[in-house]
Order: structure tokens, then sequence, then C-alpha cells
């Protein structure tokens, strides 16, 4: 087993890793940008390497940097999270040449499920159902793919992923504008505006199943994720079970997982994306060659720590464990809790976080790097924490995130935290009528609803009710602090969202 490892990211990703890594007796060491000097992930990690100022493009992305800093302290292996390198072959190839683990997959599989055109040729040729579409070298060449398809179709970056140079089109007047677009996207997100075509499956939802596999061959998978509820291509809202998809689907669809993973001699921990359409059908979407933002509902519902196996298969052991050996047990839910504005398109908000409460209690979990007097920066990803709940079935894991979230209290910045209340009392939600298209055709509801209070009112009030609980637990304590009205400053608050 590795004595220290160094972590390729930041954030709550690189929070989750060190946990995992001091659980196993391992050192872990935190690289950072200047904007991060002080975030939390540098606080928690044994050592901290600077690798840049705090454009990603010259720290996080840098790769060279990353390697010297693991090679100064000694750091037996990298684990790179999700985002910047974990996808990137060329770093991956640089981690094995230097004699470093990569935590991870190997390069070759990195490569071969990377290009989403060669994934899905190496996916037909393993025999694995795959949406139909075709090259788009040029607007000239995607109309004539798209004229093959049939219209509505979706222009998709041949490289990366998160929903960027990703366009629907419904009509071929709609198609130069959106391949322009999708391919100057793509070229920004990902350095290659390589573009392909696909058949638009209308009304799909978006179920991925988790596989975990080991250097001897052995894979198994965990299950399904289901991550349809989304704005712009990107998932806020997943859970597991899929509600509509039965046992026997799941089955089906994991099967296929793992045929997919050993097609390419995949190991490590990744994850094969599918869309399920309203017959029941299912189609190969691509692969994530690395761990995934919603990994801890799967880690809820089968008591594996996605983390520690990819450590354990990095430093050479087996599985240990075969597919029979791997039980589902309840439901669990992840909300992605964001420094955004709903109501200005999902725009990021980032700021100085003035007050946090964090909710707690039995079977919650917060996966954060924030804290009171944190910045959210306007560098990277807005995302302030994955919360996540289990139940014994569904009801129940929906009931504890609906009290969770009653409890989550944020101030100085705009969050997406009313959002995803809102969503989770919607009755079709509830009733697991739902599809990736689900937030466009319930705007009114989900964000344009108005607050019982105008304006701000909603971050006053619930400022407010920090101060008075602060100014109370210092003078009178909690027992008496309940402003006069019988409720404490934290039930003020939330229901001056609105919701109760």
């Amino acid at each position: 087993m590795f004595r220290k490892v160094l972590i390729a990211n930041r954030g709550e990703i690189a929070v989750r890793i060190i946990r995992t890594l001091h659980e196993l007796g391992i050192s872990a060491v935190a690289v950072y940008s200047d904007v991060d000097r002080h975030a939390l992930h540098v606080r928690l990690a044994d050592e901290a390497v600077r690798v840049g100022p705090p454009l990603v493009a010259e720290s996080y992305l840098r790769g060279d940097r990353i390697l010297d800093a693991a090679k100064k302290t000694g750091a037996e292996a990298v684990h790179p999270g999700y985002g910047f390198l974990s996808e990137n072959t060329d770093f991956a190839g640089a981690c094995e040449a230097a004699g470093i683990a990569f935590i991870g997959p190997p390069a070759a599989a990195i490569a071969s499920m990377g290009s989403k055109t060669e994934a899905r040729a190496r996916m037909i040729d393993a025999g694995v159902p795959v949406v139909p579409g075709g090259e788009a070298g040029s607007v000239d060449e995607a109309k004539i793919t798209a004229r093959k398809l049939g219209y509505p179709v979706m222009i998709k970056a041949a490289f990366g992923g998160g929903g960027k140079g990703m366009r629907w089109v419904a009509a071929e007047d709609d198609l130069a504008n959106a391949y322009e677009r999708a391919k100057s996207e793509a070229t920004a997100a990902f350095g290659d505006g390589t573009v392909y075509l696909e058949k638009a499956i209308v009304r799909p939802r978006h179920v991925e199943i988790q596989i975990l596999g080991d250097r001897d061959g052995q894979c198994v998978h965990l299950f399904e994720r289901d991550c349809s509820i989304q704005r712009r291509h990107q998932k806020v809202v997943e859970e597991t079970p899929c509600p509509v998809a039965s046992g026997d689907l799941i089955d089906r669809m994991g099967e296929v997982a793992v045929r997919a993973a050993s097609a390419v001699g995949y190991y490590s921990a990744g994850t094969i994306e599918f869309l399920l359409d309203e017959s029941g059908e299912f189609y190969f979407l691509e692969m994530n060659t690395r761990l995934q933002v919603e990994h801890p509902i799967t880690e809820w519902i089968t008591g594996i720590d996605l983390v520690r196996e990819m450590v354990r298969i990095s430093a050479g052991e087996g599985l240990g464990y075969d597919q029979a050996a791997v039980q589902r047990r309840g439901a669990a839910i992840e909300c992605r809790v964001y420094a955004e504005d709903p109501r200005a398109g999902f725009l990021p908000s980032p700021g100085t976080i003035d007050a946090l409460r964090v909710p707690a209690g039995p079977f919650v979990r917060d996966d954060s790097s924030v804290y009171a007097g944190a910045e959210v920066s306007s560098y990277y990803d807005p995302l302030i924490s994955k919360l996540t709940a289990w139940g014994p079935d569904r009801p129940a894991a929906l009931a504890r995130m609906r009290r969770a979230l009653g409890e989550y209290v944020i101030t100085g910045i705009q969050t997406n935290l009313c959002f995803h209340e809102r969503l989770l009392r919607h009755p079709e939600f509830l009733s697991g009528n739902y599809h990736t298209g689900f937030i466009d055709d319930h705007r009114a509801a989900l964000i344009d609803a108005p607050d019982q209070l105008p304006g701000n009112g909603e971050a006053l009030a619930v400022a407010l009710a920090v101060a008075v609980a602060s100014h109370q637990q210092s003078t009178a304590g909690v027992a008496d602090g309940d402003g006069g009205n019988g409720l404490s400053p934290w039930v003020t608050a939330h229901r001056a969202r609105g919701l109760r």
C-alpha cells in the first residue's frame, strides 16, 4: 500500500479523497493555486504545494508542475479526482513514465474511451447498443449526416464532457449556427473542436452504471444512478435506484457496462452512461474514465468506498469479491449545491460565504470544501457541496433530503437551495416521472415561483436569522432563543424561503 499520495485537484473532491487516505493511514499532499491558498483541502492535507496562479491552464492543468510536486514530496501515487487532468491520457502516461502510480485506469483505456467517436466504434465492435450517429467534419458533412439520421439531432464534442460543446438542433436551418457554436465551445473547453452528430432521443432518461475492475480482469458493476435532472446538459440531482427501471433492466444494463469496460482492458472505477428511452430501450452514450461527482449515492447503497477501492486497485490489489457479493440496500439521492442564480439561467454567483449551517443527522452526508468566510472563486466550478441522503426506500430518502435541505443555510452568495426544495416537492418528480428536459418543462414551478418576501428578502431573512441565532447563543443561550415567536431563528429562516 502507498505511504503518500498527491491529490491533483481542489475543492470538495480533494477533501473527500484526503479523508479516505487518512482512514487508510496514507499521508495526503495537496496542490493549490494562489486563490486556493487558504482552501479547506490545503488545511486538511499533510503537505501542500503551490502549482501556479488562479487560471487553471497555469495551475491545475499543468501536469508538469503536478508531477514535480509529487517528486519533491515523495508521493508514490497521484489521485486526479474528476475534471482537470483526470481523463488526460498524456498525464496518465507521464505518471507511469515517472514511476508514479496514476490512481485510475491505464492510459490506453483513457485514450480508447476519451474520444467519443472512437468509443462509439469500440462499443459497436463489442456488441454494445449505441445511439445512431455519424461524422460532422464540416457544416456540409453535418447536414448530410443529419438528413440520414433525421431531425432532431445532437451536435456533440468528440472530447470532454460536462455538457460543453453540445447543441440540440431541431431543423436544418438551425444547424450551421449551432455547429459553429458547438465547435467554438469545445475548442475553448477541451482544446479540440472536433464534433460529431447523434440522433436526438426525445424525452430520454440519463442512466449510468458504476463499474469497478482490477488489474487481473475481474470487473463488477455497482448498479445504476439516474442523472436525468439536468440544466444546460449538466447534472444537478441524481438518485438510485432509477424510479422507472426494473431489476431485470438494470441487470442487463450492468452486464453491457461490464462488457464495455472489459473490451478496453479497463480497471479502477469508471462509469458507462446510457440514454434510456420511453420504450425501455437503452443506448451507450459515453464512458467516464474516472470517479464521478455523484459517486456518494452508490457508496450509500453498496457500502463500498469507491476512492478506497481505486487506491487498492492502483496499489496492485484485487477486488476480492464478485458480482454476487455486491448487494443493493435502500435508496439514495444527491443534490448538487451550487453558488448560482437559477433565475438568471443558473449563472455562477461567486463571492464570500458570510454564514454557513450544514445539515446533519442520521444518514445525511455533505461533501464540501467551504466554511464561513471562504471565498467561492469565479475561476472555478461553483459547486459548493454534494448533499446526499439515504433511506430504506425512495420515499424515506426523499423525506430525509427535504429535511436536510431545510437545515441548510448559506448567506453572502446566491445558491440553488430553493430550487432543490421546490424540485423535491414537485408531484411529477415525486412520482418518478421525469426526463432530461424536466427543468425546462417545469420552469414556472421550479424557478419562476415568487418568494414570500420581495426582492432579496429571502437572503435578508436568512442573514437575520443567523445573526439572531448567534446573538442569542452568546447571551441567553440556545434554550431561550426563539426570537419571541416560539420558533427558532433557523425555522424562521427556512419558512422565509416560502416553502412551508
